[in-house]
Parts: structure tokens; sequence; C-alpha cells
């Protein structure tokens, strides 16, 4: 997703230059995991009310216009009983009329208690139930709702005069307009959008047109249907005066040529100033299933629905989208990717979304725009260095702006990506591990750890301190050099303070050299600790360090470099201890923590979908029982008496 200047820097710079850029509707996001609340409008106990029963199917036949957000219709819930129900809760918003629900066909009772509606089923595990809700109203906007509203919204284009009304749903605003239960981690199998508009307009949504009926009294409805698990978020509307622009893609592999179907404003002069970067969507299709996997709705179709936002939102199929270039096209479409066939199991691991999908733009600019990259990803890294903490995985997953943080999720997101693939040193381990992730967890979700573990198993490496460091950790290191020669020999030491509570960045890092005959030589050495000594041996005589991290693998500030003739190895090695220890870890489930740093200190330990399994607090040492937890990754959050954190990972096997 990329709906503000604020989160898609990136996107809004090009549309200053191309004086597109459009107004800015930015939609509430929190929570979605463990016990914390998860919805806008939801109790925990209503939300695991919702978890007892699976979706498997939405259908929604709605009445809607371009001139307002009004909704008129039915939407129809399918589902299946986890265990024995007395009765089925979802989510709908409470502004709305309702005229009549029905369980299989017949009208039923039901109770309504702000957002939250009950069907009584009184059905056994197993028992597949169909409710149908027939509501009309107006959905809330800003001043209605306590975040903010955003579900449905109607706006003209203040550059093209076209007005739209368009959903946009992400994280918790599905229920604002259609009945729903806003779970990320159960998708539906398909849905079903059928959209009544007047016949001066047009209707997008996911999946396949299969029809568009003229009824004759000065309205059309538009059919759709998606068959493909897809999550409730990602199920969208948008209606406005489009025509229709379409493209294909051919990738290699693909049995038939991808339908590229854009509904652009009907206004003479928009086609025509984003018809190149439109047709470039299908050389970036062509690209991401080369690098990805086929394109994973490729039995259907790609799309854009253009509506006036700042940036862009990734609907299953269909995004929405409110200009063109090529590095928003290309946030968007890797969604489909990442966020679409694979959804992140909960808020904490949006990186799963967004990181992926912004390192798709370096991507994109890596095989199609080469000359671009340099900067693109120096970019990034000034915009994370712009303050010296934070993490990609996001522990305080109520605070809306810390999940879509574009300095963390997005750039940082992006950037540790890049320094994942330097670490393994092999474009195809690092790609074949994604291609992996599209297969093991298409239509699914996935946590970060998820990745960490799919990127091991292709390299062969052990990654637990990287994403310890960098995934889990805060700040970025600040590399200095002192070097020398000896013959020609280079011996070499490389330094490293860090911003923020992250101690140690342990990873290889490239150090470029300038020689006095021949061209210059870039070495690649590894950092296991602040402090690290080299002898590299023939290397010819090298005159001067040229670059730290040249080609930006790692999010880096660089402190001093200098060449010492007083350097040699006997020089004392400073051996900086990690502030707290743990061991063993890996274990069974017994771990000690030890600490020299005096004071209290608190722990809080966590599965990887956020649930808190234990905290508490200790002195100089605490012992750790996880015996009874499954096999797997944990996470420990330990803080000392001066309010610093840590966060470490804990394996279990």
């Amino acid at each position: 997703m990329a709906k503000t200047a604020l989160l898609f820097a990136l996107s809004f710079i090009s549309a200053l230059t191309l004086a597109q850029n459009e107004n800015s509707h930015m939609c509430s996001k929190r929570d979605a995991f463990g016990v914390q609340m998860k919805s806008a409008s939801l109790s925990v106990n209503q939300i695991a009310e919702t978890e007892r029963y699976d979706v498997h199917f939405y259908a929604l036949d709605l009445e809607m216009s371009n001139l307002s957000t009004d909704v008129a219709g039915t939407g129809e819930i399918h589902g299946t009983a986890r265990e024995a129900l007395d009765s089925v809760l979802f989510e709908l918003y409470d502004g709305y009329t309702i005229s009549d629900i029905r369980l299989n066909g017949v009208s039923s009772t039901y109770s309504r208690v702000g957002t939250a509606i009950k069907v009584p089923v009184n059905i056994t595990q197993g028992t597949n139930f169909a409710i149908e809700i027939d509501y009309s109203g107006t959905p809330p906007n800003g001043a209605s709702t306590p975040f903010g509203g955003s579900g449905m919204s109607n706006d003209s284009s203040p550059t093209w005069g076209n007005q739209v009304t368009w959903s946009l749903s992400e994280p918790f605003s599905a229920y604002e307009w259609w009945p729903c239960k806003q779970s990320l981690t159960d998708k539906a199998d398909s849905c079903a959008v059928k959209l009544t508009v007047p016949d001066n307009c047009m209707a997008g949504s996911n999946g396949l047109l299969e029809a568009v009926v003229d009824l004759g009294n000065g309205t059309k409805r538009f059919e759709w249907m998606h068959r493909h698990p897809i999550d409730y978020y990602l199920i969208s509307v948008a209606v406005a005066e489009y025509v229709e622009y379409n493209v294909y893609a051919n990738p290699t592999g693909a049995p038939n040529p991808i339908l590229i179907q854009n509904f652009i404003y009907d206004n003479p002069a928009t086609l025509t100033n984003f018809q190149n970067e439109i047709d470039e969507t299908a050389d970036f299709v062509e690209l991401f299933s080369d690098l990805y996997g086929m394109y994973p709705f490729a039995d259907e179709k790609y799309g854009h629905c253009m509506a006036p936002l700042s940036g862009g939102m990734e609907h299953q199929t269909m995004t929405t989208q409110g200009f063109f270039v090529k590095s928003l096209t290309a946030h968007e479409l890797g969604h489909q990717w990442w966020g679409d066939n694979i959804t992140c199991a909960s808020w904490s691991d949006i990186w799963v979304n967004e990181g992926f999908a912004s390192y798709s733009e370096y991507l994109m600019l890596e095989n199609m725009y080469p000359n671009e990259t340099t900067l693109d990803m120096q970019d990034r890294h000034d915009n994370i260095m712009s303050s010296p903490g934070g993490s990609v995985w996001v522990l305080d997953s109520l605070n809306e702006g810390r999940i879509f943080s574009g300095r963390l999720t997005y750039d940082k997101g992006a950037a540790i990506l890049h320094t994942f693939r330097f670490i393994l040193d092999d474009d195809a381990a690092f790609f074949n591990a994604l291609q992996n992730l599209q297969v093991n967890f298409a239509d699914s979700t996935m946590i970060g750890l998820d990745v960490k573990e799919e990127l091991e198993a292709s390299s062969g490496l052990n990654l637990t301190d990287a994403f310890q460091e960098w995934y889990f950790g805060e700040g970025y290191p600040t590399y200095s050099a002192r070097w020398n020669t000896i013959g020609s020999d280079l011996i070499l030491e490389v330094t490293h303070t860090t911003s923020s509570s992250t101690p140690t960045f342990t990873n290889p890092l490239e150090i470029q050299f300038s020689r006095v005959i021949g061209v210059d030589t870039t070495i690649r050495v590894d950092i296991a600790s602040n402090l690290e000594q080299y002898v590299i041996p023939n290397l010819g005589n090298a005159n001067s360090l040229v670059s730290i991290d040249p080609n930006n693998w790692i999010i880096n500030e660089v402190g001093t470099t200098v060449k010492d003739p007083n350097f040699t190895l006997a020089i004392q090695n400073l051996e900086l201890k990690d502030d707290y220890v743990i061991s063993p870890n890996p274990s069974n489930g017994n771990y000690l923590i030890e600490t020299e740093m005096s004071g209290e200190h608190a722990y809080s330990i966590f599965d990887t979908r956020g649930r808190l399994i234990e905290n508490g607090s200790f002195e100089n040492a605490i012992q750790l029982d996880l015996t009874q937890q499954l096999n797997g990754n944990y996470i420990v959050q330990l803080t000392n008496n001066s309010g610093e954190k840590r966060v470490k990972i804990l394996v279990k096997n």
C-alpha cells in the first residue's frame, strides 16, 4: 500500500514532478495479533467469537454511484463452524439500516450491539452456513468513527476533475461498507461483487468481469467474480466515469497472455498522459514473474482503477491508484505476490507486505533502469538514518503511524532485504527462497521469521544474528577504518559504533581500495564484533581507501578512514561484550539470561504471532523455562532500568 506522501515519499516526489499528485486519504491502521485489540470496534472477547468459524465465500450485490458514498444492497457471508456454534458474530457499521438478515435463505432474528451483529445458528462443528444481510445507508466519515473512517470515500480529482467513489479498507475499515469478519488469517476462498451503477459509469473490482448487464432503467450492473483466496481488506470497489484501456503481459511459462485491465478517467487527456507508464506494467509483470514465480492470478487479470488518492492500494487483481509512475506501479504490483498471494499474519509483520513491495521497486530499477539504483537505495538509507532507532518488526502495533512507517516499514524493510541478499552472496539462493515462499505460503499468511527459515534453507546459512540485529533490532552502524600496507599485503582494522540499542551488527562488509597500478579492488570482510582486524595478502600497492560499502548493501554511516603507517597487528584487541548473554541458544527450552549491568531488568517473551507468553523481572540473571512451548522461534524483549530495550530471538528445538 502507498497512500500518502508521508508513507510513500518516492511516489509523491515523482507525482509532484509530473504535477499529478492527488489528495491524501489516509485510513486508520490498528493491530491484528495476540490478545491486543485488533479492530476499531470489537472487544477482545468479540474478536474471539469471530474465530469460532471459517469464512469461505463473500458476496456483495450493491447499488452505488460516483456522486456519493451511499451504499444499498446485500452482503453474504458463507462459512463453516470450527466448533459447535450458538451464533455467528460479524461486523457492520452501526449507522446502516438493516432491513433483513437471512440464515440459509430464511429470515432470522439477530442482535446488534454497536458494530457487532450476532445471528443465532445453533450448528455443530463442521456445519456450513450462509448469512445474507440487506442493508443501506451512508458509510462513516472522519467525524463519526473513532479512527477517522475511510472505508469508503468520494472525491473529485484535483488534476482531472473526475468524481470517484472508492473503497480502501486496510487495516480495519472493511466493516464500514460491507458486513464481514476482519481477520488476517481467515482468507475467504473466493468472492463475488456485483455493482449496480449509473449507466454513464463503470465499476471495478476483484477478479474477472463476467457480465455487464443493462438494467434498462438508467443503470448497469457490473458482475465480478474472483476465484482465489482473498483477505477481507483486499476486496474493493471503485465507481467513476471510466474508459477501459487494456494491455497484455506474456511472462515466460504463462499458458496465455495476462490481461492488464485499466479503468482510466474518461477525460481525453488522462489516458494520453499516462499511457506509456500503463503500458510498462506488462514489463513489470513479466519481470516479477521471473523473479518471484508466475503472477499469482494469471488465470484472471491484473489491473488498475483510478481514484484521487496520493498513491495506491494493492486491491487483489485490481489496484486502486491515483496516478502512474514506475515506482508506484511496481510497488503496488509487487504486492500481488507480497501482501495478496502471501499476506502478513499479523500487523507486527507488516514487513511481509510493505518491505517486499518496496524492494520490488528497487528490483524493477535494477533490471530495467540500472542507473537509478544507487540513488534509490541511498535515498532509502538517508531516510532510515534521519532518526537513530526503530525496528522493522512492529511491537507497538496499535500505533497506526508505526505500522505503516515510511522510514521503518517501507524503506528499512526494503533495505534489510537488500542486506540479507548480500549476506547470502548468492542471487540464485536468494531468489530461490523467495520463489519457494510463494509456493509454500500461497493463498495464505506468514510472518517475518518464515522468511528467515526459507532463506536459511536455501542458503545453508544461520541468519539468527542477522534477523535479530536488522529485523528486530534498532539503529545502524557507523564504520571507521584504519589501514596500512606492508610490502604487498594490506592490514586493515574496522570498528563500528551503533546509533541505538543494537550493540553490534554482524554482517559482511565491502571496502573499496584504489591501487597505484591496476583497477580499484573491493574486498569483502566478515564483521563479527565491534573491532575486527584483517590481513589481505598480495593485494598490491593500495594507495587509498575509496569507500566503505560502495554498493549500499548496508544501512550505515562512515566515520573516519585513515592510513596509519604505525599500524601493525600488534595493537591491542578491543573486546566488546554484548550487554545480555543468553545461553544456550538454541536449546530445548531452558535458557539462562545473564547481564553485568546493575539494577532491575524487565523481560517479556512473545511468540512469533506477538502473543505474550511470559513476563517478569530479574537483577543479574534469570533461568527461563519454555520446555512446555512448541518448538520454533520466540522473541524476548529485555529492558534495563534506564528504559533501554533489546530484542533477542530464542530458538527452541
